[in-house]
């Protein structure tokens, strides 16, 4: 099994202004320097078909959790595909961004929620943001990569389509022996990943790991 630690921190401090004095004094709040601990020694198992669903409230540091398990794994030496660095050709439509074949590169964009005809013919511009997102996911599940990453994962789709995109994507990393992990302050995405670790994130270091398939 592969084992991750995740150790984060941050010093704050506040700016004694006048109005910052009135509301320190109005509820007795301290001002001192302080240390905001977000993970403390959290440590994960990970390994290969895996999927990893983070979630909890915005701000409570899922995104630091996902960039720093896949940098934990890309120094371990695995290749790693982020969504949000996944680059579409400008010029190219949809049905010859990905795959080597046309059957293979309809059968990506299917996985990825993708089956309409119309859709295959456009080029990026001409297509919707929930239209652009899929399209990349399917670029992710046609990458050589060991890891798919994808920080707030469905956002711009509706949800009954990001459930049949993560049911999908899922079904698809498993198959391949992919890690798989997510990042959403989504919480109704449970079934459709069946996710073998859930990191639930709350308030400071507070973290709840529930474990599954």
């Amino acid at each position: 099994m592969t084992h991750y630690v995740l150790n984060r921190s941050f010093n704050t401090s506040v700016k004694r202004t006048e109005r910052v004095l009135e509301i320190a004094e109005a509820f007795g709040l301290g001002l001192s320097d302080t240390q905001f601990v977000v993970y403390d020694n959290l440590e994960l198992e990970v390994n290969a078909g895996d999927v990893v669903y983070i979630t909890g409230q915005s701000g409570s540091g899922k995104s630091l959790a996902l960039k720093d398990l896949a940098a934990q794994m890309e120094a371990g030496g695995l290749d790693i595909a982020d969504l949000n660095q996944v680059e579409l050709d400008p010029d190219l439509p949809a049905i010859d961004q990905i795959g080597a074949t046309m059957t293979e590169a309809t059968d990506l964009l299917s996985k990825a929620g993708i089956s309409d005809a119309y859709i295959y013919l456009r080029r990026p511009h001409e297509l919707s943001d929930g239209q652009r997102y899929r399209l990349k996911l399917a670029k992710v599940m046609n990458s050589t990569a060991d890891v798919w990453v994808a920080d707030e994962f469905g956002a711009v789709l509706d949800r009954v389509t990001a459930k049949a995109v993560a049911f999908s994507m899922q079904k698809v990393a498993r198959r391949m022996g992919k890690i798989f992990m997510v990042a959403t302050t989504h919480t109704d995405l449970v079934e459709e990943l069946a996710p073998s670790l859930t990191i639930i994130k709350r308030f400071r270091e507070k973290v709840e790991l529930q474990h599954g398939a």
